[in-house]
Parts: structure tokens; C-alpha cells; sequence
């Protein structure tokens, strides 16, 4: 197979390749001490065979081409690859990189570093190629061997800029050129690309190293992205936790986030436009949570962890940027919450003996999985520092939990209870080996007789009724917290020290509302 054709600016003009003769072809960089080992063996060859045989000097650095010529005499050509173009074309790893073509521009050999053997080798063939005696070289002068050094073209920034330059890069969205005195950070701003913090701007190059996160195509569709039912590719994915600040790794993770918030049971567009100020609180499972580093600990729901965070973000910016999903627009909050910039933490599966969350929900647990929750309200922390009992402090946590959109309002939707550390050893030190015990007690508690739940004059809030049309069986009958046990969502996280548990109360449940949706982290 021919080499790559190209052509490249020398100081005597454009030089192309192939020359329709021989060519030795020497990719060279200035910094590198093997290339200025090589500059006299590559000179010599060029006076010796110059008039048969094409030596081009293929350099990486403009000013450091120029420093090459000056530094060592040199009368071969020195072509222009500052763009790096032709390097990358080539598929370089290491400089110098020494091919010898044929006129049709096939390659015949090939080395990298230094090897003298190699460079004698190479005199015998060009000898023979051109019908010219090989000049004479004191090869003692030159040590045995010596390694090469890096390629420009494989050097973080400008191999991803290169790929996304190239003709078959997988980047398929719209490119948008900013002018060169632009602030690119004010531009996202002006854009109404951000969340009303600072994005990184989504290069080419940096796209491109978010993609190397996921085995999938880039132009696959993830999911069709509500309330403008837009289709959101991987690339697309991808663009948008660039901007968030996540890592390459963190990419599946939002995929599979992305996947769980755009299904119809989620119902991503009426939690993103209640005036209830709903957002995803998303849950991690599995081996995923070690291998990018969450924070399931200290400060699980706070500042500080960059997975934590940026996950979350890179969500709410996919149903912002792709979706439409804007304040003013379709989003029609009329508090807000935090929860929509992000609102991303892993449970703590190994300080519990409960069973995690996604093994309840038939996963298996091996299996790294994310579960999104439309959450309207929290985190509210539920505070006991008295409880020593297993049943006193499940009550305490109970009642906690009757704050819930209002303490009058049962059976309204779904609660994400986190558990501390502190309080889970009570918990389970009292018998509570299995979250079910808990939901048990705390539907016990809150089991409220349906009058003390209809609104009155003194207090709103409760159930539409007129007292006195309910019978006796209807006022006495008792009305726990949630329309089931299951409609309570239990998680561990957060530090050591503390005897607090927190939560987070949903949006209203069912098919009218959201149901919590897992989907499986493919990595």
C-alpha cells in the first residue's frame, strides 16, 4: 500500500511526496536528542544520493526546524509539519522515524530511535537503489543504539485535536467558530448553553477524549430527550459532560443516567416543568462507584467530589441543551432547587448489611447500576441524638419522615431515605437486619386515623373532605405515610460520625407523576 500523499512548505517552496523517484522520508523534532544524533547521518545521505534519490526532512516545529537547519549545516530540504498533519497521517509514535519510499510512494523500510546497524543498512540500500557509492561514515563515532522520543502528534490535546480533524473523525455535531478575542467562557454564557455557571468549552480534542469513556458508537442515539423530543447521541452525551467537567471514565455512567431519565416511566418532562421544583436525584450502584471514585462517605451530598458533582451535571445539562428544558421555557419551578444543577451520590453497599439498592430492584450485584428518582424537596435531615433503641430511633425516623410535602399529606408519592452510619448501627444492633424492617415501623408510626388528615379551618394542606359526611369507620380508619411500603426508597451513605439520616421527597408517583428507573452502567 502507498504511504499517505502529501504536500508541505520547504524553503524553497511547496515540496509534495511521492516524487514519482525514491524518497527517504525523516520525521524529526528539535527537542528531541536522538533526531539531533540522526541530523548528520540524514545530511550525509542527502549529499551522497541527492541527485537520485529525494531526502526530505519532515520537522514538527516551525522555530525548531529553523534551529535544526542552523544548528547542523543542513542543505536537505526541511518540510513544514508544524500542523502536524502528515505526522499523524503517518501514525507516528516516536521521532525519528526514518522511511525509506519507492517512487510510487511504497514503503520499503522502516525504523525509529537510532540504530547504527540500522543506519548502515540503510547506506548499503540507498547505495544500491541509486547506483552511487555510499559515502564514508566513521561509525564508531556513533553509539550502537539510543531510544527515540515522543511524536508531537501523540501528545495529550493535539492527538485528540487531530483525530477531530481527520477524515474520519466521529464527530458529527455542529461546529460554531468564535472570534479569536472572544472570551470562549462568556460566549457559552451568551449562548444560554450553561446552567448559569462557568462550562468547559466542548473542543473537538476534548470530545474526543470524553468518547474514549464508552465502547459505543458516538452516533448511536441514547435516548430521545424530552420536552423537545431531540435525539441525544453519544456524541451529543458526550458534548455535555465535557461541558459539566467530567472525566472520560464518568461517560457511562451518564449514558446510563441519560437512558433512566428519558423513559416514559420517569417522565423527565413533568419533573423538569412542575411548578413543585422537581429534578433526578440519581443513586450509583456496583463496582462502577470505586472504579470513578464517588463519594459515598463524608459529605456525600455536598461539594468536594468531582464525580459526585459533575455526573449530575452533565444530566441536567442533556435535558437542558438537548431536551430544552430552560427556566422561563418549559420549566416552570417556582422555587427551584439545588438538586437542578446536580444531585448524584453512591450507596455505601460494604458498611451495610442491608441489601443495596439495585440488587432490591432485580439487579444482580455485580452489576453497576444507576437509579434516578424525581425529587421535589431535600435533603431534609432527620435528627436523633437520643434514640438508643432500634424501635425508638425507627419511630423518630418515621415521624421525621411525615414532613414529606406536608404532615398531612399520606400516600402522596415516593421518599429517598438516606440512613447515616450511626443510626444504621442502632438500627441493625436492635434487629433491623433488612430495610423492609424499617419500612414496616415506619409505616406503623405514620398510620394516622383519615380524619386528622382532612384540611380544616385551623390547618390545610390535607385530604379534600367534609368531616362531617365521613362515617365513624371512615374518620378511625388508619392512613400510613406511603400508598405501600415499597414507595419508601432506602439507601446508606454518609460519614462515621453524626447520628443524623436525611431524605428526599419526591414528586407525585405513578403513571400520572414519575416512578424511580434503574438502568444497568454498560462499560
Amino acid at each position: 500500500m502507498p504511504l499517505p500523499a502529501f504536500t508541505l512548505d520547504a524553503a524553497d517552496g511547496p515540496r509534495a511526496f511521492p516524487t514519482g523517484r525514491a524518497a527517504l522520508l525523516c520525521f524529526v523534532k528539535e527537542d528531541c536528542p536522538t533526531c539531533g544524533l540522526s541530523m548528520p547521518l540524514i545530511e550525509t545521505a542527502h549529499r551522497a544520493f541527492g541527485a537520485e534519490i529525494d531526502v526530505l526532512i519532515v520537522g514538527q516545529d516551525a522555530e525548531g526546524n529553523a534551529a535544526l537547519v542552523e544548528r547542523h549545516g543542513l542543505t536537505a530540504p526541511m518540510l513544514d509539519d508544524s500542523a502536524l498533519r502528515v505526522s499523524f497521517a503517518y501514525d507516528l509514535d516516536t521521532v525519528p522515524a526514518v522511511i525509506l519510499a519507492g517512487p510510487a510512494g511504497d514503503e520499503r523500510t522502516r525504523f525509529v530511535g537510532f540504530g547504527r546497524d540500522d543506519w548502515r543498512h540503510l547506506m548499503a540500500t540507498l547505495a544500491e537503489t541509486s547506483g552511487i557509492r555510499a559515502p564514508e561514515v566513521d561509525w564508531n563515532a556513533y553509539p550502537e543504539s539510543r531510544p527515540g522520543c515522543g511524536s508531537k502528534s501523540v501528545e495529550p490535546g493535539i492527538a485528540e485535536r487531530l483525530e477531530a480533524e481527520a477524515s474520519g473523525s466521529p464527530l458529527r455535531a455542529r461546529r460554531i467558530e468564535i472570534a479569536t478575542q472572544d472570551d470562549e467562557f462568556e460566549f457559552m454564557f451568551d449562548q444560554g448553553l450553561t446552567d448559569g455557571l462557568p462550562v468547559v468549552p466542548p473542543t473537538p480534542e476534548r470530545v474526543l477524549r470524553m468518547l474514549r469513556g464508552t465502547r459505543r458508537d458516538a452516533q448511536d442515539v441514547v435516548a430521545v430527550v424530552p420536552p423537545n423530543m431531540a435525539p441525544a447521541t453519544v456524541e451529543k452525551v458526550a458534548i455535555n459532560a465535557v461541558m459539566a467537567g467530567c472525566r472520560p471514565e464518568y461517560l457511562p455512567v451518564v449514558i446510563a443516567a441519560v437512558e433512566a431519565v428519558c423513559t416514559d416511566t420517569f417522565n423527565a418532562h413533568g419533573v423538569m416543568s412542575t411548578t413543585m421544583g422537581a429534578a433526578p436525584v440519581l443513586v450509583v450502584n456496583g463496582p462502577v462507584r470505586h472504579r470513578i471514585g464517588m463519594n459515598m462517605g463524608l459529605g456525600v451530598l455536598g461539594q468536594g467530589n468531582r464525580a459526585n458533582a459533575t455526573i449530575g451535571r452533565a444530566l441536567m445539562l442533556v435535558l437542558r441543551n438537548v431536551g430544552g428544558a430552560k427556566p422561563g421555557g418549559t420549566e416552570r419551578s417556582t422555587f427551584g432547587s439545588p438538586a437542578k444543577y446536580t444531585m448524584a451520590f453512591a450507596e455505601w453497599e460494604e458498611r451495610s448489611p442491608w441489601t443495596p439498592l439495585h440488587v432490591e430492584r432485580g439487579f444482580r450485584p455485580e452489576q453497576s447500576v444507576v437509579t434516578a428518582f424525581g425529587m421535589t424537596g431535600g435533603p431534609h435531615q432527620i435528627v436523633d441524638q437520643t434514640s438508643r433503641t432500634a424501635r425508638a430511633l425507627a419511630g423518630s425516623i418515621a415521624v421525621g419522615l411525615e414532613s414529606a410535602w406536608h404532615p398531612k399529606a399520606h400516600r402522596f408519592g415516593d421518599v429517598l431515605l438516606i440512613v447515616g452510619p450511626e443510626h444504621l448501627e442502632t438500627l441493625t444492633r436492635g434487629g433491623y437486619t433488612m430495610k423492609d424492617h424499617l419500612r414496616t415501623r415506619v409505616q406503623e408510626v405514620t398510620a394516622r386515623p383519615f380524619a386528622d388528615l382532612v384540611s380544616d379551618d385551623e390547618v390545610g394542606g390535607g385530604a379534600s373532605a367534609m368531616l362531617a359526611s365521613l362515617t365513624e369507620a371512615q374518620r378511625t380508619r388508619l392512613v400510613p405515610k406511603f400508598e405501600t411500603a415499597a414507595n419508601l426508597h432506602i439507601v446508606v451513605a454518609g460519614a462515621e460520625a453524626g447520628k443524623w439520616s436525611t431524605f428526599f421527597a419526591g414528586w407525585t408517583s405513578g403513571p400520572g407523576g414519575t416512578i424511580p428507573t434503574s438502568r444497568v452502567v454498560e462499560e
